[in-house]
């Protein structure tokens, strides 16, 4: 399965009249936050394939990044099909065969909108440990992905408040050992900047601008 992940930046690979060329084979799409909806909508569209987001820090105000499901009222503000468009925020999804957790948010540094605590937001992960025990009991793996915006700390993330990343992402990592971890909000400026880093069973990927995930060649 080839999965193409997004945040933070408007790639002109990806906002272009060739896109559904460029990536006719891919199965899934993950949106990590910090985009314009347009952008998102534009993706939905031209692919025609499952589209999984959560919020960034600057892209969705509290009124759509805390409402679960399928967009309504969004479709109209882009301008486009909102079929297959989830809002994964603090949620499990099942899509292509894959379990995936949506995080959004980043670290609280001035109050804004979709800004976490670290014990808010390990505290929004412990409400989803049932759910995660079932899959589990039920499935043979807790989760698969992890769709976060911030990424845990101390891996691909940064000291300044913004961009600290999480120590709950680490005991999520840790306890339920997801294949992968795709995050957003850290931007990479240089060829040298980490992109994939390992950590215990979990892949992690910063997915700003795009990257393609093919869930062969990473397990």
């Amino acid at each position: 399965m080839r999965i193409l992940c997004i945040s933070d930046q408007v790639d002109p690979l990806v906002y272009s009249p060739r896109m559904r060329e460029r990536f006719h084979d891919v199965d899934l799409v993950l949106c990590a936050g910090d985009l314009p909806m347009e952008y998102i909508g534009f993706v939905a569209s031209m692919l025609n394939r499952p589209l999984l987001f959560v919020a960034g820090n600057h892209d969705l105000g509290p009124a759509v990044s805390q409402a679960a499901g399928r967009w309504s009222d969004v479709a109209q503000i882009i301008g486009g099909r909102s079929e297959g468009a989830v809002d994964a925020g603090f949620r499990i999804v099942r899509e292509c065969g894959l379990s995936i957790l949506g995080l959004p948010g980043s670290m609280l540094y001035n109050r804004g909108p979709n800004q976490y605590r670290e014990a808010g937001m390990a505290l929004r992960i412990a409400l989803l440990v049932p759910r995660l025990l079932l899959n589990r009991l039920f499935r043979g793996r807790s989760i698969d992905i992890v769709l976060t915006h911030a990424a845990p700390r101390g891996i691909q993330d940064r000291d300044d408040p913004c961009h600290r990343g999480f120590k709950s992402f680490l005991w999520l990592m840790r306890v339920f050992k997801p294949r992968w971890l795709v995050h957003g909000h850290i931007h990479l400026y240089d060829l040298a900047d980490v992109r994939i880093s390992r950590y215990e069973s979990t892949t992690v990927v910063n997915a700003f601008g795009h990257w393609v995930l093919d869930t062969e060649s990473e397990q």
